[in-house]
């Protein structure tokens, strides 16, 4: 469809026309450009980063984007939180945590915005540092509305239904096994390819102040993991429609607000640059691993990092659990037992995750802190402890994921109560993991 069309390659700088000629030659800022539009540049870097960092991009618009009315609160949705230095909006826990799937209201008239909810967080947006995961529960499309986010960087992972996004610079069809990055400061409305159960459901990683890079591969080598070639951007695809009531809802210091447009925001007719939204399907994720013995890290996993300061640590990794063989002999090949300096949000779109079978379901999700234990549940345990060697493909009907940060991570206090999707008893998944020490018998395995 035309709708759908692409361009591809991560980072790239592309341009786009939806009429011929809409695009000036040469110049950014001519004074008539074609067609009556109105030159306007979108910065999601400062005007001095260096080059290889330098975010920006040109719109050419029928309406310039000051045409709006003013901002009020929007307090439809109450359950956003941004500030996590705020110990009103949080409730902090030092236990393993984990999450039954978040329920889908019974309304039938809750778009993406309104069925935003905050799970946990930390930092604060005005300072340019932190993050926040979200959850969006949704039955309805959101017809004459728009989204901008003023705070962050939204990455947004389909759970349940098929997301139709349309953005200032084109549309995006964003499936259960794919994902998109919406960065700050662009316009996007989110409706759904419907279903008859008209139920939606994802998860989002925001980050403040920075924007997702590809992971450096060392000695991987030049290819391997998210290859560059299949991020997949958008085309100039414009709506011209005036007079109508348009309403936006601005994040802002993590506050709603509401303002009005009398035409459609979605109004740019073409484009250049390299500020922009864009999507990746998971099944292309070129996956490596050991071929001979032990778990490796799940670092090989990560498809995109967000950076922070220090060299190899990252303010979020987002690492996906793929379709793989798993080879290695005399390898207890789960993920291993672990006390992490970096902080462990998972998540499930389909199937079951191999750690924690029958337990960790689609929808729900599980966050392990710093230095909080974590590992595979006492069933998956004992039955690995049993597995005799064998050449497998794993998570072939399944895909998990993780948001891992370096920073300690503050529960909201609707994630912790509010929601009532909290597991109470959730250590006691690892109470009958068998202990087989044994000081006489240095060959001690569980009896078969």
């Amino acid at each position: 469809m035309k709708d759908y069309e692409y361009q591809a390659g991560f980072g790239n700088e592309f341009q786009s026309e939806a009429l011929p000629g809409a695009l000036p030659e040469v110049q950014n800022t001519p004074q008539h450009p074609p067609y009556g539009l109105y030159s306007e540049q979108l910065n999601g870097s400062s005007f001095t980063a260096p080059r290889s960092h330098n975010l920006r991009t040109w719109l050419y618009k029928i309406h310039p984007a000051t045409m709006q009315g003013p901002s009020v609160p929007y307090t439809k949705n109450l359950r956003l939180v941004s500030n996590f230095l705020d110990e009103a909006n949080v409730q902090i826990s030092a236990s393993q945590l984990r999450w039954m799937p978040f329920d889908i209201p019974k309304s039938k008239g809750v778009d993406f915005v309104d069925g935003l909810t905050t799970i946990c967080g930390t930092g604060e947006p005005t300072l340019a540092s932190g993050l926040a995961i979200h959850v969006y529960t949704s039955t309805s499309n959101m017809d004459n509305r728009a989204f901008v986010n003023s705070d962050g960087d939204f990455l947004i992972v389909p759970q349940l239904g098929i997301l139709d996004i349309q953005t200032e610079f084109g549309k995006l069809l964003v499936q259960p096994n794919e994902f998109c990055v919406i960065p700050r400061g662009i316009h996007f409305k989110v409706n759904f390819v419907e279903t008859l159960e008209h139920q939606y459901r994802g998860y989002i990683l925001e980050v403040f102040g920075r924007h997702f890079e590809l992971p450096d591969l060392g000695p991987i080598g030049a290819n391997g993991l998210a290859n560059r070639r299949d991020f997949l951007y958008p085309v100039a695809c414009y709506e011209h429609i005036e007079n109508v009531e348009y309403k936006i809802i601005q994040k802002f210091q993590g506050v709603l607000f509401e303002t009005t447009k009398k035409h459609s925001p979605f109004d740019v007719v073409s484009w250049h640059g390299n500020y922009l939204p864009f999507k990746y399907d998971f099944s292309k994720f070129c996956p490596v691993n050991s071929v001979l013995f032990d778990h490796i890290d799940p670092s090989i996993f990560t498809v995109l990092t967000c950076k922070s300061e220090t060299p190899g640590t990252a303010i979020a990794d987002f690492v996906i659990f793929p379709p793989r063989y798993s080879t290695q002999e005399n390898t207890f090949r789960l993920p291993y037992f672990h006390r992490n300096c970096m902080s462990e949000f998972m998540g499930l779109i389909f199937g079951e995750y191999e750690g924690k079978k029958n337990a960790f379901l689609p929808g729900g999700a599980s966050l392990h802190q710093i230095m909080v234990p974590h590992g595979p549940d006492a069933q998956a345990t004992a039955q690995e402890l049993k597995r005799k060697d064998s050449n497998v493909k794993i998570a072939q009907s399944a895909m998990a994921f993780m948001f891992e940060s370096m920073f300690m991570l503050k529960p909201t206090k609707w994630a912790m109560s509010l929601s009532d999707k909290l597991e109470k008893d959730y250590y006691k998944v690892w109470e009958n993991i068998e202990i087989l020490f044994d000081p006489s018998n240095r060959n001690a395995i569980p009896k078969s």
